[in-house]
């Protein structure tokens, strides 16, 4: 059950990586760092259209960190990655390296090392889809108005803003409600499953034109920070992300002029054109909710997720923090604590189950394959259609034999076979589900064209 869309607030506003997290370490975060890098190659064989790997350069500024403390640190990164898939980390010559034309040429040395990158909205969609072919009962736009508990169970009283209210009972609750996590354990009186919370929003800056290749950066900050600079989209680059302390979890997250200056000055420290705020096209925003656990400034409060179980009466489990990439084994957990409760529960089984659309283990034989059966279509615009949906894309392109048999191109990139397909399938119902979660095309949209899209869905 989802408040709003699917991904519909920080789950689609992240940066957009399946990582260890290389910084955690600094902050003896050993557990939380081993378990990402074991779940990163667990991801990108379950989702391989979603997920591929992204190469990192982290050029050397010795007045921040000595090379020693890094080439340390990136030994014992690629160290916790027991089974790897991906290269092993090594210093290099930006001189000799592609992201030496981005760089200033004072930055003549520099480290090399992988994560993933992901289309968070888009994994969101398929674990509710996975979910979905399984037997759940996937609701947006769905609130749970009122929640009371006996010894008998849960009774929720769900509101979807389109007609009467919904009664409907439940064995145990999981209180996953993020930002509101405090807030809604409170409402339904668990005390025992609350912890205290730091709300900390993050945004990123988008620009054009700011450099080419299909790899990322990780920039050291004077503040101890660091800002990673992203491929986001054709011709796209993304910079992100800051620490802002947030009070009310309603206010929707935007980016300060004052974030912007800070991203932008933080890039140009490193790259040979100083970028400005006027160059921005697009920024996003979103709120984590951190287990508060006393770390003295945002930056080193825990990643990790920690799990609060209030069993007095019918059981209620609350969720505080997390990571994407650490979402599959955030939830084995969670159910791990409710297993006493349900003892017909199953065993374990996501580890070694595709997400829909990603049983295949190569990306190139997929596009190979799909560009061979349908040679008239645009070969940037399928491959965009593969990484959105996987060999799932068969189900759109069934019976197509040209590019008409599409039907409406309502925006660069998006037909109406796939808007079609989007609200019969993974619950999208508004331009801004489709031109923002389902697909990025909302980058290129204009207003006319939202507004066409707009009516088509109403």
């Amino acid at each position: 059950m989802e408040k709003d869309d699917l991904a519909g607030h920080t789950s689609s506003a992240s940066s957009k990586l399946i990582h260890g997290g290389l910084r955690y370490l600094e902050y003896g975060e050993l557990r939380l760092v081993r378990e990402a890098l074991a779940e990163r190659e667990v991801l990108l064989r379950l989702a391989p259209h979603l997920i591929r790997p992204l190469r990192f350069v982290l050029p050397h500024a010795p007045h921040l960190r000595p090379a020693w403390m890094i080439r340390a640190g990136l030994l014992l990164y690629d160290g916790l990655a027991r089974h790897r898939s991906l290269p092993r980390s090594r210093a290099i010559v930006l001189a000799k390296d592609p992201a030496g034309a981005l760089l200033k040429p004072e930055f003549t040395r520099g480290f090399s090392y992988y994560d993933a990158w992901v289309d968070d909205a888009r994994l969101v969609v398929a674990n509710a889809r996975s979910a979905a072919q399984r037997g759940a009962d996937i609701r947006t736009r769905t609130r749970c108005a009122e929640a009371s508990r006996s010894s008998d169970g849960w009774k929720l009283r769900l509101s979807s803003g389109g007609g009467a209210d919904e009664n409907v009972t439940a064995a145990a609750l999981v209180n996953a409600t993020g930002a509101w996590v405090s807030a809604f354990a409170r409402g339904t009186g668990a005390a025992r499953a609350m912890g205290g919370v730091k709300l900390v929003k993050g945004s990123h800056i988008v620009l054009a034109d700011l450099y080419e290749g299909d790899y990322a950066c990780l920039l050291q900050n004077p503040d101890r920070r660091v800002v990673f600079l992203l491929p986001y989209a054709r011709g796209l680059a993304a910079i992100g992300t800051t620490d802002v302390a947030v009070a009310n979890p309603d206010e929707l997250p935007r980016a300060s002029a004052e974030e912007i200056d800070y991203l932008c000055a933080a890039a140009s420290r490193y790259c040979r054109r100083p970028i400005h705020a006027r160059q921005v096209v697009h920024t996003w925003s979103g709120v984590r909710a951190l287990f508060d656990d006393g770390a003295p400034t945002l930056a080193s409060v825990t990643r990790d997720y920690h799990l609060l179980l209030d069993d007095a009466a019918a059981p209620v489990l609350s969720v505080y923090g997390g990571k994407i990439t650490t979402y599959r084994k955030l939830a084995e957990h969670a159910l791990a604590r409710l297993k006493p409760f349900f003892p017909a529960m199953g065993s374990e089984w996501t580890a070694g189950e595709p997400l829909p659309g990603g049983d295949f283990s190569n990306f190139e034989e997929l596009h190979a394959r799909f560009r061979a059966r349908y040679p008239v279509l645009d070969d940037r615009w399928l491959e965009a259609l593969l990484r959105r949906h996987g060999s799932a894309a068969g189900a759109i392109l069934d019976g197509v034999e040209t590019e008409q048999d599409l039907g409406t191109r309502f925006v660069d990139g998006l037909y109406g076979r796939e808007v079609d397909y989007l609200r019969q399938f993974e619950w999208a119902t508004t331009a801004d589900d489709i031109l923002w979660r389902r697909t990025k095309t909302g980058l290129h949209a204009r207003p006319d064209e939202v507004r066409r899209l707009d009516a088509y869905l109403t």
